[in-house]
C-alpha cells in the first residue's frame, strides 16, 4: 500500500469528524481552546472519522501573543528557591506548558500516523483530554499563586523534536515511554521540592498527575507490544528515537523505579535506563 502523502500546507479536516476535532485543538491560537476544548465526537461511530484521511505531518501549534515563545528554555527553578511563590508560579508554569504540547503532540500524532490501527488514533485522543484536564490543574495552582497561563516565556521543545518521529512507533518510543516516563522521574522528585517549600498544595496537584501518567506509559508500552516492536532492553528504546535524542533525555533523578515496572516497562530496560552514561554532552530535554 502507498502511504499517504503528507500536505503542505495542511487542509483542515471536513466538519465534525475527529480528525477535525483535532486539527482545530492543535492549530486553535486561543489558551481557553486550549484549556477547555468542546466534547469529542464520538469515536465509535464510523461517521466521525474522516475516509481515507491524508498525513498531516506539516501541522504547527497556534500561539497566541500573549504565549511568548523563546529558543532557549529558561532557568527552572528548584530548591530554595521554590519558597518564593512567583517562583512556584514560574516552575507550575513550565509544566503547564509540557502538558500543553503533550496534548497538542497526541492530536498530531493522530492526524500524521493514518495508517495506525484506529483503536491507537482514537486512544491518543483519550490521552489528550487527560494532558487537558492535567492543564486545568495545573492552571487552578498558578492562579491560586496569582498568576495565569502566558505570564511566563516558554520553549516548545517538544514540538521542536516529536514531529520528527518516522513512525507510530517511534511517537510512542519517544512520548508515551521516552517523555511521560520521564515524567515519572521528574513528577516525584519536584513534588518533594514543593513540599518542602511549604506548598502541600502544588505537591499533590503534581504527585497526582504523576500518578496519572503511570497509565499513559503503559498505553504506550501495550501499543508497542501490539505493533509486535521489540522493546527489552535500552538498545530497543534507542533504535526507536529520531536523531540527535539520547535515553540520557529520557531520564530525571532519581530514576521512579516502580512507578516504570508499574507502568510496564521491562525490568531490564529499567535497569539500563539507570546505568545509562553518556560521554558526549547531549541535548537537554526541557521546554
Amino acid at each position: 500500500m502507498t502511504p499517504p502523502v503528507d500536505m503542505d500546507p495542511p487542509i483542515a479536516p471536513p466538519a465534525g469528524t475527529l480528525e477535525r476535532w483535532a486539527f482545530d485543538y492543535v492549530t486553535s491560537a486561543s489558551l481557553d481552546d486550549k484549556l477547555s476544548p468542546p466534547p469529542l465526537p464520538r469515536s465509535d461511530h464510523d461517521e466521525a472519522w474522516e475516509p481515507s484521511p491524508p498525513s498531516r505531518r506539516t501541522l504547527r501549534p497556534g500561539r497566541p501573543p500573549t504565549l511568548v515563545c523563546v529558543p532557549k528554555k529558561p532557568k527552572t527553578p528548584t530548591g530554595r528557591a521554590l519558597l518564593d511563590p512567583a517562583k512556584r508560579a514560574r516552575l507550575l508554569h513550565v509544566f503547564l506548558h509540557h502538558e500543553l504540547q503533550a496534548a497538542e503532540l497526541f492530536a498530531w500524532a493522530m492526524l500524521t500516523f493514518v495508517e495506525a490501527p484506529r483503536a491507537l488514533r482514537a486512544g491518543w485522543l483519550k490521552l489528550l483530554l487527560d494532558e487537558v484536564r492535567h492543564m486545568r490543574l495545573y492552571d487552578g495552582e498558578l492562579r491560586r499563586l496569582g498568576a495565569r497561563f502566558g505570564d511566563f516565556p516558554v520553549r516548545d521543545w517538544f514540538w521542536e523534536r516529536v514531529p520528527a518521529c518516522p513512525s507510530a512507533a517511534s511517537f510512542l518510543a519517544l512520548v508515551g515511554v521516552g517523555l511521560e516516563g520521564g515524567n515519572l522521574d521528574h513528577g516525584a522528585r519536584f513534588a518533594a521540592m514543593l513540599e518542602e517549600a511549604g506548598d502541600p498544595e502544588a505537591a499533590a496537584v503534581e504527585r497526582r498527575i504523576a500518578f496519572e501518567e503511570i497509565a499513559h506509559v503503559r498505553f504506550a508500552v501495550q501499543w508497542l507490544d501490539k505493533l509486535g516492536v521489540p522493546l527489552e532492553g535500552l538498545a530497543d528504546l534507542e533504535a526507536l528515537l529520531p536523531p540527535p535524542l539520547s535515553p540520557i533525555v529520557l531520564r530525571g533523578r532519581p530514576l521512579a523505579r516502580e512507578a516504570r515496572l508499574d507502568a510496564g516497562v521491562p525490568l531490564r530496560l529499567v535497569e539500563e535506563l539507570d546505568r545509562y552514561e553518556e560521554t558526549l554532552r547531549a541535548p537537554r530535554a526541557s521546554g
